[in-house]
């Protein structure tokens, strides 16, 4: 086993991407296979044989969508529901929100059926006061008839338990008796805090993912347990750290946004190093489009997030806006004579038309195969050895041409300018709509497909540059090798700042930071230190929902140093940075504490990745081909993305290739090579 080795994993929707990183010697490897629906398991081995090629692996950070799509395709086991009587329906009414605005009748359906949420006599107080014990003979008779009714996982969701857990506690402890699995969780464990519909939200789909995510780590665990594998197996988390596979079996739903996270982490490293600390990062997969923003260097984290109507999950995730627009997005003629495409997607089985998989509808992919831009004879990810145009041409006619009368160039043309048009909409909706001037941002498009766009990313959004990534189809599998090892937590405090006992908010501190650091420290990871953070959620009284505060301290040998004018300061930076104005004379309010530990893995130098002395421009020209662009065929000129040098200008229209990814700069675009190999796409001199 060699430590100095780390294997990053991503699992998507299309492939799944792997990067086999050395830092002693500064060596990688990197490997594009198709993900197999269903066994992903199956696709997660094949990549990691193609890449180590029989070498050691010091540790592997896998980045999945399991989780993702067991929530959006609602293909997770029965759960049952234990709580208190008279809130069964707390996962139904939610928070009174409706699908579609308008209209007098719901369609929502919630994770756990009706009659597999059962009531019990218990009451806790909001102070923490126990008004009714729970009643211990009656939770373990209703976990045995939620087993009966064929329940594989049980969350116990008792009112005001963030307040005082004893009573679920109790509870935890008579199901477990009676329960004949793991899969027994209670609210306080997942999230102790102030909120009852996020609160038995998110333990309700915790316990909704644990069946699915234990299976497919399990059936991970077991296949590398037959390799000469001897390191650690960690997983990605939706906050953009990482965490053991035990953490991870524990509470799945921290994963939700595992894959997506990793692409923005490697994006922000990436970016930084390239010298732009703020930018916004594009994973074009082949199911969906991800974007997020970075500011300062800093990825933005939202206290909670919805994976779809309904699905609220309250934990650290870094703030992804999806859309259903990649590669595999199906392209089709709705009744009113409009072009869409997606939400939906062939994915990878049977795949775009070109795949000659037994599709027959057109996709994204298949609309730039027509068009030229993807070379048909080298398709990236291995499996195949040529894709079908002709096939690709047949479904865009009879799918998007015929219906809008258009001829099969036009009809790709439009189904590429749709997509586009879509991937700006989700760019525009976090950065100009949150109050970011895109001018001051570079692009960073990733993914198999990120590149292909690159052009409209720049000019229809007014970015004045774009970063294509050295290895831009696996970038999500470079995030997992840079992420560093975190946990957070939280707990309700709901106290007023005025009148605060300054010596007990510190020990509660101090406990937490020693709690969240030794989760940290625990797991086994190479790690140069580990840092602390604390924040508050804050709001002024009278106030429904909260600010966060971070503040600007940490834990020194027993104290944090937390004062109560720290936190009115931090406090009123925060709330001025998001209202523009403090609401001075009224009283603010504690809500919560959030504490993290980040474990700080060794940086990596990207230099490392940066073209060697044998990379020239002549070595890199590979001909040209006929491309479709704004209604004619142009000798585009073709270049092995790899083979270009430092400082390489490239002259558009252009088409670089690469096994992980295809790259189109687009006419009044250029590109130059940077010193780390990035693609620098930018407005050609007029």
């Amino acid at each position: 086993m060699k430590l100095s080795s780390v294997l990053g994993v991503d699992v998507g929707g299309t492939f799944t991407d792997l990067l086999l990183f050395d830092a002693e010697t500064k060596t990688f490897r990197t490997a594009k296979v198709p993900s197999q629906r269903g066994d992903e398991s199956a696709g997660f081995m094949q990549g990691i044989a193609a890449v180590s090629m029989g070498g050691s692996i010091g540790s592997i950070v896998h980045g999945t969508t399991v989780g993702t799509n067991t929530l959006l395709e609602r293909r997770g086991p029965k759960i049952g529901v234990i709580t208190t009587r008279g809130f069964r329906d707390v996962l139904e009414m939610r928070r009174r929100d409706r699908r579609r605005t308008w209209g007098l009748w719901g369609d929502f359906t919630p994770i756990v059926d009706r009659d597999c949420r059962m009531e019990v006599d218990e009451r806790t107080l909001a102070d923490g006061t126990i008004r009714q014990a729970v009643d211990e003979a009656a939770v373990r008779t209703a976990a045995i008839a939620l087993r009966k009714r064929g329940a594989e996982a049980l969350a116990i969701i008792f009112i005001n338990s963030y307040a005082n857990p004893d009573n679920e506690q109790k509870a935890l402890a008579a199901a477990k008796a009676v329960w004949d699995n793991e899969f027994v969780s209670a609210s306080h464990q997942v999230l102790p805090e102030i909120r009852e519909f996020e609160r038995s939200s998110t333990t309700a789909l915790n316990s909704y993912l644990q069946p699915v995510v234990s299976s497919y780590l399990g059936k991970l665990e077991h296949a590398l347990a037959t390799q000469p594998f001897k390191g650690q197996f960690y997983i990605v988390q939706s906050n953009g750290g990482v965490m053991s596979t035990a953490t991870a079996r524990r509470f799945p739903v921290r994963t939700a946004l595992s894959g997506p996270a990793a692409g923005v982490i490697a994006a922000a490293t990436i970016a930084r190093q390239a010298g732009y600390d703020n930018a916004i990062t594009c994973d074009l997969g082949g199911t969906s489009f991800d974007v997020s923003v970075i500011v300062g260097g800093k990825a933005s984290l939202a206290a909670q997030t919805t994976i779809d109507f309904g699905l609220v999950i309250r934990t650290p995730m870094i703030e992804i806006t999806t859309i259903g627009a990649g590669g595999g997005s199906i392209a089709s003629v709705d009744r009113g004579g409009l072009l869409q495409v997606g939400p939906e997607s062939a994915g990878s089985v049977p795949g775009p038309a070109c795949y000659g998989q037994g599709n027959q509808r057109p996709t994204l992919t298949d609309a730039h195969v027509v068009l030229g831009r993807i070379n048909a004879d080298k398709p990236i990810g291995g499996k195949l050895a040529r894709l079908d145009v002709e096939a690709a041409r047949r479904a865009i006619m009879n799918h998007v041409g015929k219906p809008l009368g258009i001829d099969v160039l036009q009809a790709a043309e439009a189904i590429v300018r749709v997509a586009d048009a879509r991937m700006a909409g989700a760019i525009r909706l976090v950065s100009i709509e949150r109050g970011h001037d895109p001018a001051k941002f570079v692009g960073v498009p990733f993914g198999g497909g990120g590149a292909l766009h690159v052009g409209a990313i720049v000019k229809e959004i007014g970015l004045e540059v774009a970063l294509v990534p050295r290895f831009p189809g696996v970038t999500s599998a470079l995030g997992c090798v840079i992420a560093d090892l975190r946990h957070d937590q939280v707990q309700t405090l709901n106290l007023p700042l005025d009148g605060l006992d300054i010596a007990a908010l510190d020990r509660r501190m101090v406990a937490a930071g020693e709690e969240v650091r030794s989760v940290v420290g625990s797991a086994g990871a190479m790690i140069e230190r580990i840092d602390l953070s604390f924040e508050f959620d804050m709001h002024y009284v009278g106030q429904t929902h909260t600010v966060a505060v971070p503040v600007p301290v940490t834990l020194q040998d027993t104290t944090t140093g937390i004062t109560s004018a720290v936190i009115k300061s931090a406090f009123e930076t925060a709330y001025a940075a998001s209202f523009s104005r403090l609401l001075s004379g009224l009283p603010i309010r504690i809500v919560s504490l959030r504490s993290a530990a980040i474990g700080r893995r060794p940086s990596l130098d990207l230099s490392a990745f940066a073209p060697g002395p044998e990379a020239t421009v002549e070595r890199a020209k590979k001909g040209t081909r006929p491309v479709w662009i704004e209604g004619v065929w142009l000798d585009t000129q073709i270049w092995s993305r790899l083979d270009l040098p430092v400082g390489a200008i490239i002259e558009a229209p252009a088409i670089l290739e690469q096994p992980d990814a295809t790259i189109y700069i687009e006419p009044g675009l250029r590109g130059r090579v940077d010193k780390l190999g990035n693609l620098i796409v930018e407005r050609a001199p007029k």
